[in-house]
């Protein structure tokens, strides 16, 4: 399978909270519900796409206990992202979570990197990495991403956990798609290709 991350930041980086108010509020967070007020048609209609013709998903700790406690039946509804969600495989990367309740979700061993280089060469399709901010940033370190998508959306929010923080590895990328939707969001996939190239 082609491991694909599927991202949503703001300008600044920040992907924490972006879906509410009470989502994400981890080291004192108060901006939370930023991206939903500057989707339009177009960027949901990629969501959609993205979840529904993945094959199996991969989630960080966080990533999965937000997306536990909405996307099981009963709560957030019967729709075709709902039934991705539900019934397709998923694979989880904690150690702290050894029982997961949410149907259809095995915990990986602590080998994580041999793992993950089993589900990727399993079969076709797409292993899609939904948010997980540490575990992309894992992921890039490394070379198991086989794309990188960032959905940016035109704010700055100003505070909260970025995607990528200060300081940290380097790596090359090679922009394969890019497209701005009507209301600004602009949906980057990448390729990673190696260690940047520096000038002098």
């Amino acid at each position: 399978m082609r491991l694909v991350t599927s991202t949503q930041v703001s300008l600044d980086g920040v992907m924490q909270g972006m879906g509410g108010s009470s989502e994400d509020r981890r080291f004192g967070f108060e901006r939370g519900g930023w991206a939903l007020p500057l989707g339009d048609s177009e960027s949901g209609a990629h969501i959609l796409e993205r979840y529904v013709t993945a094959d199996a998903f991969l989630f960080g700790r966080v990533t999965y206990e937000i997306f536990a406690s909405y996307w099981p039946e009963g709560l957030g509804g019967d729709g075709p992202l709902a039934r991705a969600l539900n019934g397709r495989p998923k694979f989880l990367a904690s150690t702290t979570i050894t029982e997961p309740t949410w149907a259809g979700t095995t915990v990986l061993g602590s080998d994580l990197a041999a793992a993950i280089g089993e589900l990727k060469s399993q079969s076709d399709g797409v292993l899609l990495v939904p948010g997980s901010g540490a575990l992309v940033r894992w992921l890039l370190a490394h070379g198991l991403v086989d794309e990188l998508e960032l959905m940016i959306l035109p704010v700055v929010v100003g505070q909260g956990v970025r995607l990528f923080p200060e300081s940290g590895p380097d790596l090359a990328l090679e922009v394969i798609s890019s497209r701005v939707t009507p209301s600004g969001v602009a949906i980057v996939s990448y390729r990673p290709s190696g260690t940047p190239r520096y000038a002098g």
